[in-house]
């Protein structure tokens, strides 16, 4: 989903209106569904406060009144006006439609009524009173609003911004002014906004409506984009009736060592879960009885290994023929740091035909060798390298400190230099695609800085590119790859999904990474929820 400015996103609203004689208004009333169905599923309420502001933002909250009116009774409605004709057109026909008469609020002192504290009591405050449009620094009587809202005991859903805040803003919303809403939760319409990714906003939940808007005909000024449900519902479409575990990708995993063998376990099982049709884990000899032993679904062939049981240079030859029938490659979790593996890893890399994930040790193996990662000819298969900022730092030989202090242009420049698409792992995962797009993850937490995790990524990644999605069929080039990148960025946004489910179940210290394999399955039905009700979460 891409990231739009305060601009492109009222241009798309008005394309929009124009192209298919939809009113401002009819936008506005599906906006006030989105901000009740939103709230309806995150908070209890039986009382109800919109603060509604003058202009565009106001009237959406005024639609919100209307359609809350449905599933609670006590709906009040605060406009900061003396009356009607101080409105927006738009917002005055709202306005009309309101089924009882708001409190106007005209001046400061006129927050002491008490109709406007009974209302302020409310269980649920909806801040409606300034949005993207609207002009910044907030004028007296919509600063005393702020106050009021943040001083109230309710909880706070923002509509499209917490008031005060610029959408284009990257800025950290704490590193500013106090005259800002601080909201448990936002939900925003048509695109998000620079400031819904980059702001540190609220720590509750971010969702965007589209509400029939079509914001991939505007052009994209920030050229980056957010990762939601949406890209998941794309990569992962729900299965046909006659369908057949050839259709969803063969998956050959290269991976683990003596004493890894949970690495290789891990990867090739979160395939399996993400819906990958088949696995092959191929291993070192010496482990391949316990791999197997670790699940009955993952099949598994035996490589030549090394006396301290690494592969050996010599399993290339078997590397090579159990290519065939198989979709994609994920090599690296747990394989080690031997030298002879280095060198096999760096021998598969070279001649590999097909899609490769390049993950943990299957990237250490480049480290002094970064210029043998770069990809030659338009017809090199695809590739995705998933570095943590210590991985990035050996293999290009940056400081960590610089990598984490500019992740975008690190992941930018890797995908730019090796042809591949770069996944930087941390907090807010960049997506760096081979296509030049760009993706940000939300999803994700500091209960996923355990081991396994990375491997589990891995594995999804692998079933993501695996499979055969029919939108897919016949795009070459270009398209090609950026259906892949896309690929990749869903399947980081489950993996982060799936993280935030098992901390919300269990505890922050307490989660493993097979708690991430056991919450695949609600991820998934997340997104699909998302898909259903078409309101996508940035975090959820």
């Amino acid at each position: 989903m891409r990231i739009l400015t305060n601009d492109e996103v009222r241009q798309a609203a008005k394309e929009a209106t124009g192209r298919a004689q939809v009113s401002a208004q009819a936008l506005m009333q599906r906006a006030g569904y989105a901000v009740t169905q939103f709230c309806a599923s995150h908070f209890k309420f039986s009382s109800v406060c919109v603060v509604c502001g003058k202009g565009q933002n106001g009237g959406e909250g005024m639609a919100a009144a209307e359609a809350l009116q449905v599933i609670v009774g006590q709906v009040s409605v605060i406009i900061l006006a003396r009356g009607a004709s101080e409105l927006s057109a738009d917002a005055a026909d709202m306005c009309s439609n309101l089924s009882s008469e708001p409190i106007w609020i005209g001046d400061e002192a006129d927050f002491e009524n008490a109709a406007a504290r009974d209302a302020l009591a409310a269980d649920l405050i909806v801040d409606a009173v300034a949005g993207a449009g609207d002009r910044l620094p907030l004028a007296a009587l919509e600063r005393k609003a702020v106050e009021a809202m943040n001083g109230a005991f309710g909880a706070v859903v923002s509509v499209d911004l917490p008031s005060g805040v610029d959408g284009d803003s990257t800025t950290p919303v704490h590193e500013k002014s106090e005259d800002v809403v601080f909201a448990h939760a936002i939900i925003t319409f048509v695109a998000p906004k620079p400031a819904h990714v980059f702001g540190e906003l609220t720590s509750g939940p971010i969702a965007v409506s589209e509400i029939g808007v079509q914001p991939a005909l505007v052009a994209n000024e920030t050229d980056l984009e957010v990762v939601t449900g949406q890209e998941v519902g794309i990569t992962f479409p729900p299965r046909a009736d006659e369908a057949h575990k050839g259709q969803f990708g063969h998956v050959l995993m290269i991976a683990g060592s003596r004493g890894k063998a949970g690495a290789a376990g891990l990867a090739g099982m979160a395939a399996l879960r993400a819906g990958a049709g088949l696995v092959t884990v191929a291993c070192p000899r010496s482990i391949q009885a316990t791999v197997a032993s670790l699940a009955a679904e993952l099949m598994t062939e035996e490589l030549r290994e090394t006396e301290e049981g690494a592969v050996a240079v010599e399993a290339a030859e078997k590397a090579d023929a159990l290519l065939r029938g198989k979709d994609v490659v994920v090599l690296g979790p747990g394989l080690s740091n031997n030298e002879q593996t280095a060198e096999f890893v760096r021998r598969f890399v070279a001649g590999c035909p097909l899609p490769l994930a390049l993950d943990a040790d299957g990237l250490n193996a480049f480290a002094g060798h970064y210029n043998e990662l770069k990809q030659r000819g338009e017809a090199a298969p695809f590739r995705v390298l998933t570095p943590h900022p210590g991985e990035a730092a050996r293999l290009t030989g940056a400081g960590i400190g610089a990598i984490q202090a500019d992740r975008l242009g690190t992941a930018r420049r890797m995908a730019r230099e090796t042809g591949s698409c770069v996944v930087l792992k941390g907090w807010r995962t960049v997506v760096a695609g081979a296509s030049g797009e760009t993706w940000l993850n939300m999803t994700g937490n500091p209960a996923m800085a355990k081991g396994g995790s990375g491997d589990v990524l891995s594995g999804i990644i692998g079933a993501a590119l695996a499979r055969r999605a029919e939108e897919s069929a016949g795009a070459a080039g270009k398209d090609s790859t950026f259906l892949n990148d896309l690929r990749v960025a869903a399947a980081v946004h489950l993996h982060g999904l799936a993280g935030d489910i098992a901390r919300d179940a269990l505890h922050e210290n307490a989660v493993l990474a097979t708690d991430l394999l056991g919450n695949l399955a609600e991820a998934f039905r997340e997104c699909e929820l998302q898909m259903n009700r078409g309101l996508f979460y940035l975090r959820k």
